[in-house]
């Protein structure tokens, strides 16, 4: 294949092969448990993963997962609820409740098979005594709009939950619980996917509350109040409740960049893996990224062209306006900035569950025409990504990646092609 013919049909079947190596059948059917099994789930790829469970369990089976509103999809045994994401509202309180029910009662012999996934975060509000939803609702608000990391975040929400931080798991004890986890964490740590809901938390109110203040959080005053406060809610990792759990990550972004390279790599272009865990403004990691493609090609260092850079993890935007878009056409903006005058660049940046932002599409593309074409329409790249409107500078081009929900969740995928 020569990738000069048809960038985007290249770069497509890279993020193609991403998204297949988190499929959740695949994943599932390499963790099946035995025994009498109670399902439960919270995230944006939970009732994939739960179809997939049913699909391959002949056993009785019975349980409850909670998923982003809009999605439509059903299962057969396991019942569905759909709440509120990125924030939470009083659906994601009545999903939460819901999960603490199931588990509730449940005996030694039993068995808890939890799928989790990111957005489970905001999917299950349950704050904890003192608060209520409108503060869970606020710190949604404050946190989305902070620009912190997506591992940050989820430490001020799990201080703040009845159900985050292995509390679910302190509800379904003395029943076995197997945690099978969807990774949109970079590092994949396993506690901070969904604010795991069964997985203990080793951090603290102060831990939080640093957070806070590192990012200049604006929270409610109650909120600061409650972590502020001489009582600390967080469980030991080593009680005896979570002594029969077993966490397993099943799926993450570097496993679909290894499926990503190798893809590449068939298709005769050498793959670079640049990192899996790379966390920071949008825009300064693109000019990064940028940099490197510039390197290869202008001085076929430090890789030779042709290849693909490849990169994943979660950016993150500091809101300064309201302009539409999401973390990945934000970096290609400020890619293509930055690569304008570089032909033989060409690059595809995309969440791999299909929606980033506000709008219908999974990222965009970018190459060294795209602020060129911006001109030519009278619209200005850089006061674009300032007012962060990168969706209206790729949907003005037709440069928007559209792929629909893909049922799973492993966070950022970045492709960078240089010919």
């Amino acid at each position: 294949m020569n990738p000069r013919q048809d960038q985007k049909a290249f770069l497509t079947s890279l993020f193609s092969a991403a998204v297949s190596a988190a499929n959740p059948y695949d994943a599932i059917k390499a963790n099946l448990p035995c025994g009498r099994t109670i399902v439960v789930g919270a995230g944006k790829a939970s009732v994939q993963m739960a179809q997939a469970f049913e699909k391959l369990w002949d056993g009785p089976l019975e349980g409850l997962v909670v998923t982003k509103r809009g999605g439509g999809a059903r299962c057969d045994r396991i019942e569905v609820i759909e709440a509120s994401h990125p924030v939470p509202d009083a659906s994601s309180l009545h999903a939460a409740q819901r999960l603490m029910e199931v588990v509730t009662g449940l005996a030694e012999d039993d068995l808890v098979v939890a799928l989790i996934s990111g957005g489970g975060s905001a999917l299950l509000a349950a704050p904890q005594p003192g608060l209520t939803l409108d503060d869970e609702i606020a710190v949604g608000e404050a946190l989305l709009a902070s620009g912190a990391p997506i591992s940050a975040m989820n430490v001020v929400r799990t201080q703040l939950s009845r159900i985050k931080g292995g509390r679910l798991a302190i509800a379904a004890h003395p029943a076995k619980i197997l945690t099978l986890i969807v990774s949109d964490v970079p590092g994949d740590i396993a506690g901070l996917v969904a604010s795991g809901p069964t997985v203990p938390s080793s951090r603290s109110h102060a831990d939080a509350l640093d957070i806070v203040e590192r990012y200049r959080i604006q929270l409610p005053r109650r909120v600061i109040e409650f972590l502020s406060a001489p009582v600390e809610r967080r469980l030991d990792p080593d009680h005896q409740c979570f002594s029969r759990n077993d966490v397993r990550v099943i799926a993450s972004a570097a496993k679909s960049l290894e499926a990503a390279a190798e893809m590449s790599q068939c298709l005769g272009v050498p793959a670079v893996i640049l990192g899996d865990a790379m966390e920071g403004e949008a825009s300064e990691i693109a000019k990064v990224h940028a940099a490197i493609a510039r390197e290869v090609l202008n001085k076929d260092r430090p890789f030779k062209g042709p290849v693909v850079l490849l990169s994943g993890g979660e950016s993150t935007v500091t809101l300064r306006s309201d302009g539409k878009g999401g973390r990945n056409p934000e970096f290609l903006l400020s890619l293509a900035i930055d690569i304008a005058d570089c032909d033989g660049i060409f690059a595809l940046a995309a969440d791999t569950d299909g929606i980033d932002g506000s709008e219908d599409n999974a990222g965009a593309f970018a190459d060294a025409s795209s602020v060129a074409r911006l001109k030519a329409l009278d619209q200005d790249a850089k006061a674009l990504l300032a007012k962060n409107d990168a969706w209206t500078a790729f949907n003005a081009v037709d440069d928007l990646f559209l792929t629909g929900p893909t049922g799973t969740n492993v966070n950022d995928f970045r492709a960078i092609l240089v010919v």
